[in-house]
């Protein structure tokens, strides 16, 4: 798996799950609990995960809806 985003913005991951859900890619959020643990102060920000296969395809379908200047 690769990363394609970082963020602890709930609405962006969100966004980004349903963008990419509709384009029949699979995601997984890793940290999730680990940035609630740390209060929610972004010490560890939740890590947005796609299949290598996936990758290229997600970046291009992100940047082309407006979210390129957040992917990783």
């Amino acid at each position: 798996m690769k990363e394609i985003l970082r963020s602890n913005d709930v609405v962006f991951l969100s966004w980004a799950d349903a963008l990419l859900r509709a384009a029949k890619i699979d995601s997984v959020v890793f940290d999730a609990h680990a940035s609630v643990m740390d209060g929610s102060i972004s010490a560890v920000q939740r890590r947005m995960m796609v299949a290598d296969g996936d990758h290229a395809r997600a970046k291009q379908l992100l940047t082309d809806a407006g979210a390129g200047d957040r992917l990783a």
